[in-house]
């Protein structure tokens, strides 16, 4: 499997708070939200099928932040970059520049903001996750 970075752009339909692991409670709004991830280990790009398959209910394990935002949202497209590099942070970070952060979402591995950016505007985040891709490609 082609290994890479991915932005998955998320709908969700209704506010909602929800408890994410060590970060407590954490109440999300209605809109949509871009959470890049890296898939550079051994399963590469599957990592997408697995946060699918959180998200459909069919992966009960929470493992990371995003695990328990998934089962609450659906997915709209999820963007790839298929690399070696380790491009996640600088990825998520052209995300963040043009929309609202989720503070510590997704990163306490990093220094990162946030891995996990909101917005009520469809069209600004795809924009926003396409044009931080764009310019690794």
């Amino acid at each position: 499997m082609k290994k890479g970075i991915y932005t998955l752009i998320l709908r969700l339909d209704s506010d909602v708070d929800i408890v994410v692991g060590a970060l407590g409670t954490i109440r999300f709004e209605k809109g949509y939200y871009a959470y890049t991830g890296s898939a550079r280990g051994p399963g590469g790009l599957k990592r997408v099928e697995r946060h699918l398959e959180v998200m459909r209910g069919t992966n009960p394990t929470r493992r990371w932040h995003i695990d328990y935002l998934l089962p609450f949202t659906h997915l709209e497209i999820a963007v790839t970059t298929k690399t070696e590099d380790d491009l996640e942070c600088a990825i998520a970070k052209g995300v963040g520049s043009q929309l609202v952060s989720i503070l510590r979402f997704g990163c306490t591995d990093c220094k990162c903001k946030s891995h996990l950016h909101f917005s009520r505007s469809k069209e600004d985040i795809k924009d926003a996750v396409r044009s931080a891709h764009a310019h690794f490609l």
